[in-house]
């Protein structure tokens, strides 16, 4: 294990542990009928509405576990998220608005959708960085990427790290190695000289092992073992919270 010039950190998972609100599709359904209905649209009930969120988020489930097979893919767009994948069937008008409204409608999905916690010790680690000498960085996918750095800057996290990465934001998604590329070159520093930490095999481990990272850390979470299917390569190490990490990156300081 080199010791590291940057951290690269994922954000669910790693620096918060997420949980899913199960009243999220409802809550949405409510608000999109609403915005519907004040365009002069009201061709579709709440219920039929939130058939379609549950449907569409669904597919796009499917669709990221698909697309950790290849080797370089793109994000998901907004506009497309909502034109193909939620509101496909809809009436031209209500496809249209919320084709408009895509993006700031990703964003209140994704406030909706869970509850974050930042992970214990994780601002004793990011400190514990900063004092030796290594610039922490998030690198990670997400539909709304808004949504983190607004999480970031309310818990004050965003000046922890040195540069936020999000695939909506950048246009690819792991475990295509690009997403660990833009953050290296804003670091100055080779993917090499970093450690790369995430809680999935199919998207982290694969894509520091594309990348060519010093090192490849797992770290456990709620979804880690659920695997969509195997993938050959392995993470140099694994901790179980951001206490182990800074236990390993320890070793290498002293």
């Amino acid at each position: 294990m080199i010791t590291p010039k940057a951290l690269l950190l994922d954000f669910g998972g790693v620096i918060v542990e997420t949980v899913k609100r199960t009243t999220w599709r409802a809550e949405l359904a409510a608000e999109l009928h609403a915005l519907l209905g004040r365009a002069g649209f009201g061709g579709l009930t709440v219920e039929e509405i939130e058939s379609d969120v549950r449907a569409g988020a669904q597919a796009d489930s499917f669709w990221k576990d698909s697309t950790s097979r290849q080797y370089a893919p793109e994000e998901m767009t907004h506009r497309r998220f909502w034109a193909e994948f939620v509101a496909t069937d809809w009436p031209e008008q209500a496809r249209a608005l919320v084709t408009a409204e895509a993006t700031p409608l990703c964003r209140r999905m994704g406030e909706l959708r869970s509850r974050r916690e930042v992970r214990d010790g994780m601002k004793e680690l990011l400190a514990a960085c900063w004092e030796h000498g290594v610039r922490p960085a998030v690198v990670s996918n997400a539909l709304s990427g808004a949504v983190h750095r607004d999480f970031m800057a309310a818990t004050g996290l965003d000046h922890l790290v040195a540069v936020q990465v999000y695939s909506d934001e950048v246009g690819v998604r792991k475990p295509n190695p690009e997403m660990i590329m833009i953050a290296c070159r804003a670091l100055g520093v080779e993917a090499e000289q970093v450690w790369y930490v995430g809680d999935n095999h199919d998207r982290d481990v694969v894509c520091g092992a594309r990348a060519g990272v010093g090192a490849s850390v797992l770290m456990r979470s709620r979804s880690t073992e659920e695997i969509p299917y195997r993938v050959r390569q392995e993470p140099h190490a694994t901790v179980d919270d951001p206490h182990g990490l800074l236990n390993l990156l320890e070793r290498t300081w002293t």
